[in-house]
């Protein structure tokens, strides 16, 4: 899975959104992130990954149990999907 071209993760105080950017991004909406997917994003920017990988990044910087870290990594990725910021 990657990332879509076009979309950049954007910082507003308190608030991180995904904003489509390009003449051939048809984006009409804002995405809004929470600081875990937003860490995630900043991670896998640029690269392959999967909801492993993700799985793995939370373990790294949260103190949670495998099964909720990879319960997360999969509804973030679902989520991502379904919103056409990323794709398999």
């Amino acid at each position: 899975m990657h990332l879509k071209e076009g979309f950049v993760l954007r910082e507003l105080g308190d608030v991180f959104i995904v904003v489509g950017e390009g003449p051939t991004v048809d984006f009409q909406r804002l995405i809004s992130l929470n600081a875990s997917a937003a860490y995630l994003w900043k991670n896998v920017e640029g690269r392959e990954f999967d909801a492993d990988t993700l799985t793995d990044l939370l373990l790294e910087e949260y103190e949670v149990e495998r099964d909720e870290a990879a319960d997360s990594a999969r509804d973030i990725a679902l989520a991502w999907i379904r919103a056409g910021i990323a794709e398999e």
